[in-house]
């Protein structure tokens, strides 16, 4: 169902505070979300906000295919189940039974909500998502990388409405109306202006109770977007900027805070129920985020965070040394954080102690529940729009081939893409490609045998093979030295990948060693890599093929901008159908391979 008239009301009432930078001293440590409130609750001047949060939602309006659309959980005895979740259907369907009896209630993103979108989605540039987002009642969201896939403009766009500048309305007599919701860019300025690009922070009113939210994405988010798209703009230090507009905010009289962070954290388990404060408060997570929650002001009084596609809820102290919430809910819909925000209606401010743990647990967005009726008939009716281009059949496999919800450096999907990529680059006037690389986080979904309409078990959709590849990235191939390649491989475990590897996909008859035991750039065995059965030379030259935000030395490899003689082919997406279609039949489907080309020593 919509929203009710109250939820509309209090969208309504969410007012943009303005980008002035005041000056202003230090605040006194804010007293973790929904902890013992103390002497407050005893003199009943508190109330309890509810604050459902949830990110990389990535426009997955329909739920995953495969293991993408599963989450793990820990059982009593200690065993794990995995469990089939999210879905627009059953996340909206979720918010609306979680705010009941809540009158006190917001409802928060961070980040990524579109971009990398599968079909349904992306083929309307992620409009069908936005709406859902404005009828399933979100209140506010920080932008993630991905909101700039189609650059500056594009983003804006989403914000404000409009058709697409070059595709027009996508439904005929229709004007896209924008997101009816914040995004804040905090960290994400004008060159020219020096002011961010959209609303920095926004303020919540409901009953007298004001809270402030703060968005930002990662600073390195141009690390991880192509260049183009964020031509004119700077990305800042996220601390910085959130600091600084805690003081803004509490200027203003706002002195509860929540920071949404784009940027996350890496568990020590990846069940959505493991306890991340075990033994101690945080010591089950680590990544940037951790870093990050330890040097942002007591000012702020809680974390949502995402990126990572990791599910946790987390104490982490400020630097005060008090508790702090730091959660986040997976990816694609599938978990919701709830997390218990006590407000002292006299001074304005959360109720923060070290006396007990955080009010805040994620939820599965189980899919046994009942469907909202309304996203159900948003889903059919842009189904029926997307419907010609969907539904065509590029090919067939015999089983699930697993990309995204691969557990292991290399995965099955990964190389059917790289050899999809090889294959429409090798041949003379084509590139002359001799190896393919594809960087994992491009791999968007699984391919799942079982049919997601009415197609048919292992038969693969245009709409299907569109979900794994949405970036249309162009393919590139270009000259690489023997040593300039083998620095590439050494860039998949050293630099900015380092903390969290980033391990590309390669095609058949590349091979290598990857040793996990050492550190830095000496996890890549130097002498095991050859080409072919053939040791890399590094004096010789190759034929690399790979997709132009790579050859753009995206996601941490510069190297590879030092290509040259560059050939631009077919799109991946485009290499990948292809190959699908030339390599199977209903008769003899694709097997999966055995992702054996990369050996792993742990």
């Amino acid at each position: 169902m919509p929203a009710t008239p109250q939820r509309r009301r209090t969208v309504r009432r969410l007012t943009i505070g303005a980008a002035v930078l005041a000056a202003g001293g230090l605040a006194a440590g804010a007293l973790p979300a929904g902890a013992d409130t103390g002497h407050a609750a005893r003199t009943g001047r508190t109330v309890d906000v509810q604050l459902l949060s949830f990110n990389d939602f990535h426009g997955n309006l329909e739920p995953p295919q495969g293991s993408s659309g599963t989450v793990e959980e820990i059982q009593p005895d200690g065993s794990k189940k995995s469990v089939p979740a999210g879905g627009a259907e059953y996340l909206a369907q979720s918010l609306r039974t979680a705010r009941k009896g809540h009158p006190y209630s917001v409802t928060a993103a961070a980040g990524d909500l579109v971009g990398a979108s599968p079909l349904l989605s992306g083929l309307f540039h992620d409009e069908p998502t936005v709406e859902a987002m404005n009828k399933l009642g979100l209140d506010v969201t920080s932008v993630g990388n991905h909101e700039f896939d189609e650059g500056r403009k594009e983003l804006t766009r989403l914000q404000k409405g409009g058709c697409h500048p070059k595709d027009g309305c996508s439904e005929d007599g229709k004007k896209f109306r924008g997101a009816g919701f914040p995004y804040l860019t905090a960290n994400v300025t004008d060159d020219k202006t020096g002011k961010p690009l959209l609303k920095p922070y926004t303020v919540w009113k409901h009953k007298g109770v004001k809270i402030g939210f703060i968005g930002v994405t990662l600073e390195g988010t141009p690390d991880i977007v192509n260049a183009e798209g964020i031509k004119g703009l700077k990305f800042h230090d996220e601390v910085e900027t959130i600091n600084k507009y805690a003081k803004v905010l509490n200027r203003q009289g706002v002195k509860s805070v929540v920071a949404l962070i784009h940027e996350g954290g890496l568990p020590a388990s990846t069940s959505y129920n493991y306890n991340c404060d075990s033994p101690g408060p945080g010591d089950g997570i680590s990544g940037p985020i951790t870093d990050i929650a330890k040097h942002v002001t007591p000012r702020v009084d809680a974390l949502v965070t995402g990126h990572t596609h990791q599910a946790y809820a987390c104490t982490i102290p400020d630097p005060s040394g008090k508790p702090r919430t730091v959660t986040s809910a997976a990816s694609y819909g599938k978990l919701y954080t709830d997390t218990t925000l006590t407000y002292d209606r006299r001074t304005h401010d959360i109720v923060r102690t070290a006396v007990k743990a955080p009010g805040a647990a994620n939820h599965v967005v189980d899919r046994s529940q009942p469907k909202a009726a309304d996203m159900t008939s948003l889903i059919a009716r842009w189904n029926k729009l997307a419907a010609p281009v969907a539904g065509r059949p590029v090919g067939h496999i015999s089983a699930d081939i697993a990309g995204r919800g691969a557990n292991a450096p290399e995965s099955p999907l990964g190389d059917v893409i790289s050899d999809a990529q090889l294959e429409a680059t090798k041949a003379d006037g084509k590139g002359g490609a001799q190896l393919a690389l594809m960087n994992p986080g491009g791999v968007r979904s699984d391919l799942a045998f079982k049919a997601s309409g009415s197609e048919g078990d292992g038969v693969v959709t245009y709409g299907e093979a569109f979900t794994v590849q949405p970036f249309t990235n162009m393919m590139n191939v270009v000259d690489l030295t023997g040593a300039q390649l083998l620095t590439a491989l050494q860039q998949q475990v050293s630099g900015p990948n380092a903390a969290s590897p980033k391990i590309l996909q390669v095609s058949e008859g590349l091979t290598y060693t990857l040793d996990m035991t050492k550190s830095g750039a000496d996890r890549i065995v130097k002498d095991s890599v050859k080409l072919n059965g053939a040791a890399l030379d590094p004096a010789k030259t190759y034929r690399v093929a790979m997709n132009e935000f790579l050859a753009g030395g995206g996601d941490g490899f510069p190297a590879f901008k030092e290509g040259k003689n560059k050939y631009v082919g077919p799109s991946d997406l485009d290499a990948f159908t292809a190959y699908l279609t030339a390599h199977s039949s209903a008769d003899k489907p694709l097997t999966p391979p055995k992702a054996d080309r990369i050996t792993v020593v742990k």
